[in-house]
């Protein structure tokens, strides 16, 4: 291993611009905004790896668009290949030969971000008003996505959901999501756990606390309930820094994790039950599932004794570049946190 891990340029972002439908909501110019994110995978003596899989790379969307991303890997891999998943989103297979006490990988990125606010007017006849009408190929389309997870039916998440239905009167659609997301962040504890996984919905629920994580399977399953199509959103968040005040948003210093609704006239909206973001301002989509068994950022093997692992170390840092341009640009407002694991997937061990 060598002092410099080696750099392996996967992608470039010379894109095309943003694409048709960017006038489907108001548009809010945000900067340039800049993502490193390292993890550190130790060992307290030297282990062979499997395949590891990286979602390290921004979906190319009408709100944002790569401008740049690189992944450094050390050791150096024997191989390296993208591809796209069956949801669209690019998953980055990392071959690792040679057996190492330290697995070292860097995402680093830069997209042309435009923040989103949804339109009640743009929304369709029936999908204004609460219950949403689904109409043509949406229904067939949508269909697995307003399923609800069978594992965790319960009746409390529904009941708790149709709270957020005006009484005596059809509810805005929007105005219903909203209410959801503002309760979430006003009423419930935000508390980090470094532990992979997500507890219950029900438990959230009767918890009124969780991570990102958490909030976001409460949240589909609640709009499911509802028979809204929803979907799980991996990626990150900035937080800008502001005079005064300690932590503008919950989460980050990790990856984040979200949700997005689809709505007929407005397609999918993002919502943010963690932070009460409506619209896609401050956060960066990387990959989309129906399911968030399958959103971890970084996963894989390493053989090995159980006792040969030390830890875990994620650093993630969001920042915003003033008067960037494609080529170039200086980034001054950042935060960077250090946590044990965040949202990352510890790798499995195989059985020496």
């Amino acid at each position: 291993m060598g002092d410099r891990a080696p750099v392996i340029k996967l992608a470039s972002g010379q894109g095309t611009g943003k694409g048709p439908g960017f006038v489907s909501s108001v548009q809010v110019v945000m900067p340039v905004l800049s993502v490193e994110h390292i993890t550190i995978y130790r060992y307290r003596r030297p282990v062979g790896f499997g395949l590891h899989r990286l979602l390290g790379r921004p979906r190319d969307t009408a709100d944002q668009r790569l401008l740049d991303w690189t992944v450094e890997v050390s050791p150096f891999p024997v191989g390296m290949h993208s591809v796209l998943d069956a949801l669209g989103n690019q998953e980055t297979w990392i071959d690792l030969p040679q057996r190492a006490r330290e697995l070292k990988i860097v995402n680093r990125l830069r997209v042309d971000h435009v923040a989103i606010l949804p339109q009640d007017k743009l929304l369709t006849e029936g999908a204004r008003c609460f219950p949403v009408a689904y109409e043509g190929s949406d229904i067939s389309d949508l269909a697995r996505y307003r399923e609800s997870d069978p594992s965790d039916s319960h009746s409390d998440v529904t009941d708790w959901a149709r709270s957020f239905l005006d009484h005596g009167g059809r509810t805005p659609v929007l105005k219903l999501l909203q209410r959801m997301v503002e309760t979430i962040r006003e009423d419930f504890t935000y508390l980090a756990r470094h532990e992979e996984g997500v507890q219950s919905p029900t438990r959230t629920l009767a918890l009124c606390s969780g991570t990102c994580r958490d909030y976001a399977v409460l949240m589909i399953e609640a709009v499911r309930a509802l028979g809204f199509a929803a979907r799980f959103v991996t990626g990150y968040l900035y937080c800008p820094p502001v005079v005064g005040v300690e932590e503008v948003h919950h989460g980050g210093g990790a990856t984040h994790a979200w949700v997005e609704v689809f709505l007929p006239g407005l397609g999918w909206v993002d919502y943010d039950p963690t932070n009460a973001i409506v619209g896609s301002r401050d956060l960066i989509r990387v990959a989309v599932f129906r399911d968030w068994r399958r959103a971890a950022p970084l996963s894989g093997t390493w053989t090995g004794f159980p006792a040969d692992f030390l830890g875990m170390d994620v650093t993630v840092k969001v920042c915003r570049e003033e008067g960037a341009s494609d080529e170039e640009g200086k980034a001054v407002e950042c935060l960077v946190q250090t946590t044990q694991a965040g949202n990352e997937k510890p790798q499995q061990a195989l059985n020496v």
